[in-house]
């Protein structure tokens, strides 16, 4: 049986926060290497991302894909491989008009809310050129999946999964599914014709 002392040690001791790091290299005064503290920090904060991916997700995977939503629904098998390219394509798109136009982007994690400023009034000629193709390119993917059977949906969710990230999405009910896919599909078809107007027959518009 522990004494009182022992108990207070023991409750003090707990309290202290992390426990001393193990055969890390150290100088006499106590103060761990630089070099070893690089290399261990670098390890410790992939153990914690993974062990709060598994925590919170539910995966254990160094994959990339288990970072966002849209690939989580792809390592779950929900999505197919090329669906989660046409979706990345997609968000790549809206991230990059976003950026050249100077909108603020829609998504309150991706950004710091007090320091959202947009582009001077007056732009360079290069850059409203830029801004010009950017929204070519946003306006063309979000007509397609309008033009889907219940594109507004469709348009909804593929926004919600792919630009937004929504994590509660990841566990969508199979009619929100369907519309996911029906959009990723049309993004895929798109692409397909593209690069098949460009000469690489290679792509698959089965």
């Amino acid at each position: 049986m522990m004494t009182k002392a022992q108990k207070l040690r023991a409750k003090r001791k707990a309290q202290l926060g992390r426990p001393r790091k193990a055969n890390a290299e150290r100088f006499a005064c106590g103060k761990i290497k630089p070099g070893w503290s690089k290399q261990e920090s670098e390890k410790e904060a992939m153990a914690v991302a993974l062990a709060a991916r598994k925590r919170m997700h539910g995966l254990e995977t160094r994959s990339a894909f288990a970072g966002y939503t849209l690939g989580r629904l792809f390592l779950d098998g929900r999505i197919t491989e090329q669906q989660r390219e046409a979706g990345d394509d997609y968000a790549a798109a809206m991230v990059r008009y976003y950026h050249i136009t100077g909108i603020p982007f829609p998504s309150v994690r991706a950004q710091d809310i007090g320091r959202v400023q947009g582009h001077p009034g007056e732009q360079k000629e290069e850059r409203a050129r830029m801004a010009a193709k950017s929204a070519e390119r946003m306006m063309r993917p979000e007509g397609l999946l309008l033009g889907c059977e219940e594109g507004r949906q469709v348009k909804t969710t593929v926004f919600n999964v792919c630009v937004m990230d929504y994590e509660g999405l990841r566990m969508m009910p199979e009619a929100q599914l369907l519309w996911l896919k029906r959009g990723l599909n049309a993004l895929l078809f798109d692409k397909g014709l593209r690069e098949y107007a460009k000469g690489d027959h290679c792509f698959d518009l089965r």
